[in-house]
């Protein structure tokens, strides 16, 4: 049995595929589950509201086909911030966060990222943070309802770009249902511009590291970086992580229209594994 499992971001692939088509995709790419993507577009803020019927074909699609969504990425709080000054906004971000919770409930998924920011389109504030913090106490209540954890990523704003800021909520809340899910390409990005390192910055996560986003980056740059063409070192990341006791990763890249997306699938799984099983090594596992 491998220590640790390794997951496929959803948006790896073409959108124009279905979901029971992603599975089966990214079970012939030899990943181990797939994380779903919730994000800020209409099209996926949808699923939020997918009958009994909906759910329980996505159920049996997982069952035949032999491969699970075992995590979702909730970006969607990006257009929609729990620290947001219109009431409105607040309301439609509080409904995303308790439906998505109610959706990985009944999926059987355990772990749902949450986007570190209090607000995004709009400048943070005191007040903002204040209204994000009422905001995420609430979610907390209900994910532990339902058995749901929630975990921070990194993000790539000052509010919450490290693992010791994502800490910082995990200890105001002190409930087990909120965890740090940090970005290793974020992460990287942060100790650059601070003067630290990767290690010391997921060290501080200690006991509160739900899993791991694999994702390359470059200095400024935080998105659509190839593996192997950025500064990311995955080896000492993937080892540090281990150490820590993470034992779910996922590959975070994106589907940029390449003609050999499914050959990328199978590099990217090569490289991903290879740098684990090099973490494995420098650690004597």
């Amino acid at each position: 049995m491998e220590r640790y499992t390794l997951g496929l971001y959803e948006k790896s692939m073409p959108s124009s595929l279905s979901l029971a088509e992603k599975l089966t995709v990214a079970s012939e790419a030899s990943y181990d589950y797939i994380e779903l993507s919730i994000d800020e577009t209409d099209e996926k803020l949808n699923r939020l509201s997918w009958d009994h019927s909906e759910r329980k074909g996505l159920l049996d699609a997982m069952d035949s086909i032999g491969i699970r969504i075992r995590s979702i990425c909730l970006s969607g709080h990006r257009k929609y911030p729990l620290g947001h000054p219109d009431f409105a906004v607040r309301q439609r971000s509080m409904a995303i966060m308790c439906d998505a919770i109610c959706l990985a409930s009944d999926l059987g998924i355990r772990l749902i990222q949450i986007a570190g920011y209090d607000v995004y389109y709009v400048p943070s504030s005191e007040e903002s943070k204040k209204r994000f913090a009422e905001n995420i106490a609430i979610a907390v209540e209900v994910a532990a309802r339902e058995g749901v954890i929630l975990a921070f990523e990194t993000m790539e704003t000052p509010f919450m770009d490290t693992t010791a800021k994502a800490m910082h909520w995990v200890h105001e809340m002190d409930s087990p249902y909120l965890q740090v899910y940090p970005d290793t390409g974020n992460v990287t990005n942060a100790a650059a511009l601070y003067g630290t390192t990767l290690e010391a910055d997921l060290g501080t996560g200690h006991g509160h590291l739900a899993a791991l986003h694999l994702k390359e980056s470059n200095p400024g740059v935080y998105r659509e970086v190839p593996y192997g063409h950025g500064h990311v070192d995955f080896k000492e990341a993937t080892k540090v992580a281990l150490s820590l006791g993470v034992r779910m990763f996922v590959g975070e890249f994106w589907y940029t229209g390449e003609e050999d997306w499914r050959n990328l699938l199978k590099e990217n799984g090569l490289f991903l594994r290879s740098a684990l099983k090099e973490g494995e090594k420098a650690l004597g596992l």
